[in-house]
């Protein structure tokens, strides 16, 4: 029985045909640009080639070298479209024998899903999976496949939700979503390079930025259209993997891994910004591992709660639009009207597991791979790092970094009150007997009123004014006891590391001795005798941070410079730099041509009387003096009479003087005598 076509794959069938021929005019109007362009640089030429033209068309070419940058980045988007992207950079080719079990989970799902696997895994740092087919003719012919997978889901999420990802990457292939899929994704990445080539150029030239707005509009306006058009497409396509994936991992497996997704898409840009760079900063280092130490801050209990609001606000957010995805609380609710699968149905709460329930509980772990791999990807995440050291070495240097932080404004105030104490600065480190003696003396006040002031506002706000340095003072002794390897810090995703302390001492223990000084005059000597008991030395520095300052290789305070104007990138100043020099070139190579063509042009012709060689004067005669022939003249002649002879063809041909090189002597005219004929004036 022929299957009909439901009326959705109908209108998307025809969104399809609607978006490749809105592509295909896209290309059209590149190629008519580039022919005006064309034109314009050859009347430019031809122009310049004419007798006729006085200085080259300087207005012609300009106008060329103006165009130039706008048609360069409009073929470039055509280009850009035509042709496979390629891998993006920041990502790592992984073999079949340097991760054979990823390779074996991908074939596996691969067989299920009845699709043939892909060619190339490449693992990258985003919280995402994709799949993508170099296929010429815009994708429509079949060709090599790639997985993406990021580093971050696969630390991140269970064996059941990664094997959930996986089919839906290949799900795209068994329903070949990727043909249109990647002519959307060029079309959309060229026509939005054509916008992108078009602003650059309005900030490399002022000649471009005056008519700019003409073509930014147009394209953009195109672009929305055929977002518009491909976006219903593929999102539908979007459900329809999700219900392979449903049908080979479960549908609960698959919704499951949609929300990890939502919350760790939240959660890895702020590890980046919050744990990674600053450490770079601060002690110049970064982990060989960043990606598990990722997965034990997704599992932290203390970021619990936190992670439930971040679901939560996924699930209520709407979809991006901009983004092919549909939004999260849509393909929730599809997944869950989906049948049970009888080959992935659910354990039951009242009898044993189904087999395939089963066999997913006794599904091995992750698959693994190699360190090397994440080292690579971990270096490129944050470059310009001097060492990279063991992860496990890396989260205790964060913990201690993050317990110890209040020292260093503690250090201040401390010199600040001694220095209004004795009328001058006294040099040295921090150590616990400074502290003590400031607050013996009756100093307590001013001390937690400094340290006060320089701790953030959101930290000391709500809090008694003694309660900063009380905390202060426990963190002190607690980094001696770590410098003295009787204690460690323990690392805490929302807060200052904890302290654990020796063997049958209560971490609060320490805080409230610290308090009970800082609260109650003259309890510091208790204090001190607790410190005794425990091997801690009053006067003794912290060697840990004498030594990271005095050490060369450690980082300096990162100078910054402040300004209004706003940062460009170093891509987008290369693009700049591009541009202004393709129009440069343009505008010097046109000139010179022009001008050339210009100075190597036939000289005009203008219309000249002939020149008679029997008297050397235009037309004959003596220059300024009319011929009469022997003819008298004068005021007694009649008006009527003629004054002159004709010349030139009209003239008898005995009388036409020959054309020779030399003058040639007047020929005998016949005198005739008038007078008689004349009537005589009366007297």
């Amino acid at each position: 029985m022929r299957r009909t076509p439901s009326g959705g794959a109908v209108i998307a069938a025809v969104r399809a045909l609607l978006a490749v021929a809105l592509l295909a005019g896209f290309y059209g109007l590149v190629v008519v640009l580039v022919l005006l362009w064309v034109g314009f640089l050859v009347l430019a030429l031809w122009g310049s080639t004419q007798p006729t033209a006085t200085t080259p068309p300087t207005n012609v070419i300009l106008l060329c070298a103006a165009f130039a940058p706008v048609i360069a980045g409009m073929v470039w988007a055509v280009i850009r479209t035509a042709r496979p992207a390629g891998p993006p950079a920041g990502t790592v080719w992984v073999s079949r024998r340097g991760a054979p079990e990823l390779w074996a989970v991908v074939e596996e799902l691969a067989l299920a899903v009845g699709t043939r696997r892909p060619d190339h895994i490449r693992l990258t740092t985003e919280v995402n999976a994709s799949v993508t087919e170099d296929g010429s003719f815009l994708g429509l012919v079949p060709g090599s496949r790639t997985l993406y997978l990021g580093l971050p889901l696969l630390a991140g999420l269970p064996p059941a939700q990664l094997r959930a990802v996986l089919a839906h990457e290949l799900g795209h292939f068994s329903r070949r979503h990727n043909r249109f899929g990647a002519l959307a994704q060029r079309g959309t990445a060229g026509l939005e390079a054509a916008r992108q080539a078009i602003r650059d150029a309005s900030s490399a030239n002022d000649l471009v930025r005056l008519y700019a707005g003409g073509p930014l509009a147009l394209v953009g306006l195109y672009a929305r259209v055929f977002r518009r058009l491909t976006r219903p497409v593929r999102r539908r396509q979007e459900l329809e993997a999700d219900r392979e994936a449903a049908r080979v991992a479960g549908a609960d497996a698959v919704a499951d891994a949609l929300c990890s997704t939502a919350v760790l898409e939240r959660l890895w840009p702020e590890f980046i910004v919050e744990f990674l760079v600053p450490m770079r900063r601060a002690r110049g280092c970064v982990p060989d591992d960043p990606f598990r130490i990722f997965a034990q801050m997704a599992e932290a209990p203390e970021l619990r709660e936190l992670l439930a609001e971040v679901l939560d606000e996924a699930v209520r957010r709407p979809a991006d639009p901009d983004d092919p995805h549909p939004d999260l609380a849509t393909r929730l609710r599809r997944l869950r009207a989906l049948p049970a699968a009888p080959d992935v149905a659910a354990p039951h709460a009242d009898g044993p597991p189904a087999p395939a329930a089963a066999a997913a509980a006794a599904a091995p772990a992750a698959p693994a791979v190699p360190a090397r791999y994440a080292a690579e990807l971990g270096r490129s995440l944050c470059p310009g790092a001097a060492e990279t050291i063991p992860w496990r070495d890396w989260l205790a240097l964060l913990a201690a970094q993050r317990a110890t932080r209040i020292l260093t404004p503690l250090a201040d105030a401390v010199r600040t009150v001694e220095r209004e104490e004795t009328d001058g600065e006294r040099t040295g480190p921090l150590t616990i007997h400074r502290v003590l003696r400031l607050v013996d003396s009756g100093r307590r006040m001013p001390l937690a009123r400094a340290l006060n002031a320089r701790l953030d506002p959101a930290e000391s706000a709500g809090r008694e004014p003694l309660e900063p340095l009380a905390a202060a003072l426990s963190v002190l002794i607690g980094a001696q006891l770590v410098a003295g390897g009787t204690a460690y810090w323990a690392m805490h995703w929302t807060g200052p590391g904890t302290l654990v302390p020796p063997d049958g001492l209560a971490p609060e223990t320490i805080h409230s001795w610290a308090e009970t000084a800082v609260q109650m005059p003259g309890q510091t000597q208790r204090l001190g005798l607790h410190l005794a008991a425990l091997g801690v030395a009053e006067r003794a520095p912290l060697p840990d941070r004498a030594e990271a300052k005095a050490s060369p290789g450690a980082p300096r305070d990162e100078v910054r410079s402040v300004s209004i104007t706003p940062g460009v990138p170093e891509p987008a100043r290369r693009r700049i730099g591009a541009i202004r020099a393709l129009a440069l070139t343009v505008l010097l190579g046109v000139t010179g041509l022009a001008y050339l063509l210009w100075s190597g042009r036939d000289e005009p012709s203008y219309y000249r009387p002939p020149v008679n060689n029997w008297t050397q004067t235009p037309g004959g005669g003596v220059p300024g003096v009319v011929p009469t022939y022997g003819l008298p003249t004068g005021p007694g002649l009649p008006t009527g009479l003629p004054t002159a002879l004709p010349t030139g063809p009209l003239l008898p041909t005995g009388l036409r003087p020959p054309i020779t090189g030399r003058p040639v002597p007047s020929p005998p005219r016949p005198s005739i005598d008038i007078g008689s004929i004349l009537p005589r004036q009366t007297p």
